[in-house]
């Protein structure tokens, strides 16, 4: 029996709802892909996967992202990218991020959204700000009633980032609004049927019209299918240390960065897998 054979994943769930920590070695992580697998699997069934402190170098990482998929380059070449509100260190995008402060799924212009993506933390913000909030929508729609399925399960909605510009500047300009247009938006199902069988909700704040409803009512909907999705029984707080490595399903979660200092130093990097299934 090869040595490869004889790995094992070694996890612990964190909550009931979402969540669990990997305890295995880095060496065990990097050993060909042995875990791959399994680390798909749990992957899929707990939403987010917390690996304590494993300490991965930028390459590293990204060896690792590529033993779970196809990695998703960002800008040229297979670099991690650097996630960060800093204007000194992300110009371009620190203004964009700022809509990462508010529950959303990444991707939601794209027919095919991304499978995972995975953050290791390089300077952590002062204790007490700066986690990162998840939300299992595989988990917070299965508890919903029999009546509740029903009603939602055939509405679709209107997804635009330019929606999320209101969350963090409630008043912008029409030069800003219509910059954020400019991007696009899509017709998604309110409820993803996955090829798994399971399904998930798609909302957040990128969601701002239910099709077939007026404004008041698709506001009903949305919020309250976000304020459900984000009780304590579906959500994870992480609390980040220098070298953590989180994964998140990006097809069943829902995330957030919890607000912080802009100009703490926060800094981490990301990599993420190619998307697997489209919407619908």
């Amino acid at each position: 029996m090869s040595v490869a054979t004889e790995i094992r994943l070694n996890a612990e769930d964190i909550k009931p709802g979402i969540g669990s920590r990997v305890l295995n070695t880095k060496e065990e992580l990097l050993r060909g892909g042995a875990l791959a697998g399994e680390i798909r699997e749990l992957l899929e069934a707990r939403g987010v996967l917390v690996f304590p402190k494993i300490d991965f170098s930028d390459a590293e990482q990204i060896a690792f992202t590529k033993t779970l998929g196809t990695f998703a380059a960002e800008g040229e070449g297979e670099a991690v990218t650097k996630i960060t509100l800093d204007v000194k260190e992300n110009p371009a995008a620190a203004e964009y991020l700022k809509g990462s402060l508010y529950w959303h799924i990444d991707g939601t212009r794209n027919d095919v959204p991304i499978l995972a993506s995975l953050l290791s933390c390089r300077v952590p913000s002062p204790k007490g700000t700066g986690n990162t909030g998840f939300s299992n929508t595989y988990s917070a729609y299965e508890a919903l009633s029999d009546e509740q399925k029903a009603a939602y399960d055939d509405l679709r909605v209107i997804h635009g980032p330019w929606a999320t510009l209101f969350y963090h500047d409630p008043e912008p300009s029409i030069a800003k609004l219509k910059g954020y247009q400019a991007i696009g938006e899509k017709e998604l199902p309110l409820v993803w049927a996955h090829r798994s069988g399971r399904k998930s909700l798609v909302i957040g704040n990128t969601a701002h019209t239910v099709i077939g409803k007026t404004p008041m009512e698709s506001a009903e909907i949305l919020v309250g299918l976000r304020d459900w999705a984000t009780t304590e029984a579906f959500t994870y707080s992480h609390e980040w240390s220098v070298g953590d490595l989180v994964i998140w399903d990006n097809t069943g979660t829902m995330h957030r960065a919890e607000a912080y200092d802009p100009t703490c130093g926060r800094m981490m990097h990301r990599t993420k897998l190619e998307g697997e299934e489209p919407f619908e």
